[in-house]
């Protein structure tokens, strides 16, 4: 993305042609979520298998994500391909931003061990033990 909102929005306003407006900012729309993680794969020299493998998750489910069947995956799952993808905390914060989902919230407790499980690298596994550990729901629930 070479433009920043402010640039989009000034052109918005001062141009009333959509289609030229669609035209001349094609490479500045979100992808679709499927997409964004493809990207992802592709820009970390990922496996989709070994991925969807290290999710926990069940695998159709997952793979309906990456295919784009399944296009609004709730938070923890997000959560746990993220944390599969190896993904830091930024990449985190941005994937669920992406998603239309709420970012990480320190002040609050499931919140707070998921941001210390990405800072600590732990696994989804490790996530989720952390997280029962503390009473809380896993990744999976």
């Amino acid at each position: 993305m070479a433009k920043n909102t402010g640039e989009l929005f000034t052109e918005l306003k001062e141009d009333k042609n959509l289609n030229k407006y669609f035209r001349q900012n094609r490479e500045e729309f979100i992808l679709p979520l499927n997409e964004y993680l493809e990207k992802l794969l592709a820009e970390k020299n990922l496996s989709k298998k070994d991925v969807v493998e290290r999710t926990g998750l069940n695998r159709e489910y997952v793979y309906h994500i990456f295919s784009g069947l399944k296009k609004n995956p709730s938070r923890p799952k997000l959560l746990a391909i993220a944390i599969a993808m190896e993904l830091n905390l930024e990449e985190t914060q941005y994937l669920l931003r992406y998603s239309g989902l709420g970012i990480l919230y320190p002040r609050n407790q499931w919140d707070a061990i998921i941001i210390s499980a990405i800072e600590q690298k732990l696994d989804v596994e490790q996530t989720n033990n952390l997280l029962h550990c503390f009473g809380e729901k896993t990744l999976g629930d």
